[in-house]
């Protein structure tokens, strides 16, 4: 009777085993020393050899040479747990034995020694299944059981295994096979059953084994059957229906000429060729996280990194030259996503279509950065109404430069835009004068009938000029209360709306000292200040770009970029902190 590829050739010595060289070493030394634990715990992906590895330990210590870490394979003990029937190894499958009777069956039969050989090896195969009872049931056994009781515990969930028997057992991780390894494998399996395989025909099954033995060797199996004594990559590709590399290229082809009607011609192409779209747009997001890796590592560095021929490493390599890391990590992302839709999507088709367009708009978008850099000069503005002029003023050559907060405050008092006098494009004049508070200014700075108003007049904006007077004068603290107020003026009285988590941070001496400093109209007229709870009810003002009263707002809005950020995207900038003091 025929035997499958996969238990044929299953290994029966450590020096078989593919990889798991920490577990094999850590076996070979235990046994060599005596040091032979009574419960072990094998681990990881299915195919990787947790039961094959249980079986050659109860070789190892059941040999008639044993125990040793070379069984003979010779004598009635090798022979009988290789076929399967050695009595006193007892493999148990805990998806069909989970419960609490199989459980006190099996500490039952701990209790009497081996009928021949050295040593009673259980095997307990998918033990994470085994209900919470059961495993209670069999923790004093597994905790004390007799000197000659072994327990092996295989699952691909460890973290399903109780602490209390995790606790009392050795636990070994099973790694995925590497993919050179797992070539090797095949391509020796293929020359002892006289098979001829090529380099790409293997890597495409070690691609579809994804790290397992048993699963790469099972569609080796079915490939021989198909393919007869001689396989090619074509051939395999269409029997597991794999993509190849040429295939998926046209997408990146695609992306690359942002072409999104080649996009539409390959769902279609997939759909009437019968493909199924859920593992096209899996290996898809494959792809591209194979050219991520070759782009950053480049086709020496990802050769343990990517599970490709070295054929294909190189190609791989070649395409991702053409996209920079950072599109090539959307991609993925976007693939990752559009896989997961995919599997709730009652649409496939309609799915990956617009997935593969959206990559296509995706590489489209520049970086933040790139784009404000590409912006260069401001471009000129166009013809618009014509700007008045009038004779320059005199300048004053002893006068100092006003400060930013002399200008931002001189322009807020002249009022909103749109005034009487103003309109769009119209630049208002340059004026010698006076900012409030005395400084002379030279010919930039606005008209004094907007800069050093009448005495019946107050700022157009009190609380912009008060939060502007405030931070000069070092009080950030009832700035920041201003700013978070409604101000209003009406019958001599200066009226504080404000909520009550700012009140007590309204001082009335601060915001005098802060109308003495504003000068001018709001210190030549008495005010009474009052201060109500309520509802500030507006936002607060924007940050003007030369509020030199605050030392970080001035230098991040007199930032060269955020300028250029502003002109091109707009907006507003209402606070500016410093995260260093935060």
């Amino acid at each position: 009777m025929y035997q499958v590829i996969a238990r044929k050739y299953r290994p029966q010595v450590f020096q078989d085993v593919v990889n798991q060289e920490h577990v094999k070493t850590t076996l070979e030394n235990a046994i060599a020393l005596g040091r032979i634990a009574h419960g072990y715990i094998f681990s990881g992906q299915r195919g990787t050899g947790k039961t094959t590895v249980a079986r050659i330990l109860a070789r190892c210590l059941n040999c008639i040479n044993g125990p040793t870490a070379t069984p003979c394979g010779e004598c009635a003990s090798c022979r009988e747990i290789t076929a399967g029937g050695a009595v006193d190894v007892i493999e148990i499958d805990a998806a069909s034995n989970r419960g609490i009777n199989e459980m006190r069956e099996l500490r039952e039969n701990v209790r009497y020694q081996p009928a021949r050989d050295r040593y009673k090896v259980f095997i307990i195969d998918e033990a994470h299944q085994i209900t919470s009872e059961a495993f209670n049931a069999l923790l004093k056994t597994i905790e004390e059981p007799p000197p000659w009781a072994v327990f092996v515990l295989c699952t691909t969930e460890a973290h399903k295994i109780p602490a209390t028997i995790a606790s009392r057992c050795q636990h070994f991780s099973f790694r995925s096979v590497d993919f050179e390894d797992l070539t090797a494998r095949m391509a020796w399996i293929c020359e002892q059953e006289g098979i001829a395989a090529d380099a790409e025909a293997l890597a495409v099954l070690a691609q579809a084994g994804e790290g397992s033995v048993r699963d790469s060797l099972s569609a080796l199996d079915q490939a021989i059957a198909c393919c007869g004594a001689r396989l090619t990559a074509g051939e395999v590709r269409a029997l597991l229906g794999a993509f190849a590399l040429e295939s998926l290229e046209k997408v990146t082809q695609s992306l690359a000429s942002g072409d999104s009607r080649t996009m539409l011609e390959i769902v279609d192409g997939l759909e009437r060729n019968g493909h199924n779209l859920q593992h096209f747009s899996r290996e898809l997001a494959r792809y591209f996280r194979n050219l991520l890796v070759a782009r950053i590592a480049g086709a020496a560095g990802s050769a343990r990194l990517i599970a490709a021929s070295a054929a294909q490493r190189e190609k791989l390599a070649e395409i991702a030259a053409g996209f920079s890391e950072e599109d090539l990590t959307r991609y993925l992302q976007l693939t990752l996503e559009l896989f997961r839709d995919m599997q709730f999507s009652l649409q496939p088709r309609f799915h990956l279509e617009i997935g593969l367009v959206r990559l296509v708009q995706a590489g489209k978008l520049l970086p933040i950065e790139e784009a404000l850099a590409g912006l260069g000069e401001a471009p000129a503005r166009g013809p618009g109404p014509a700007t008045p002029t009038r004779p320059p003023a005199p300048s004053v050559p002893s006068a100092p430069r006003p400060t930013p907060f002399e200008l931002d405050r001189a322009r807020k008092a002249a009022g909103p835009a749109g005034a009487p006098g103003e309109g769009p494009g119209r630049a208002i004049p340059p004026q010698p004068g006076t900012v409030p508070g005395g400084r002379e200014t030279p010919d930039q700075v606005p008209p004094a009938s907007g800069a050093a108003q009448s005495a019946s007049e107050g700022p157009a904006d009190w609380r912009a000029s008060l939060h502007a007077a405030l931070m000069e004068l070092g009080l950030p603290f009832t700035a920041d209360a201003v700013e978070n107020s409604r101000v209003t003026e009406a019958s001599g009285e200066l009226q504080f709306t404000t909520s009550k988590a700012y009140k007590l941070a309204l001082r009335e001496e601060d915001l005098r000292a802060a109308l003495r400093h504003i000068g001018g109209a709001a210190a030549a007229r008495p005010l009474r200040i009052r201060i109500v709870i309520g509802e500030a009810g507006e936002p607060a003002a924007p940050l003007a770009a030369n509020s030199g009263g605050d030392d970080v707002s001035a230098r991040a809005l007199a930032n060269p970029e955020v300028q250029r950020f502003r002109e091109v995207f707009g907006g507003e900038v209402r606070k500016v902190r410093n995260l260093k003091e935060s």
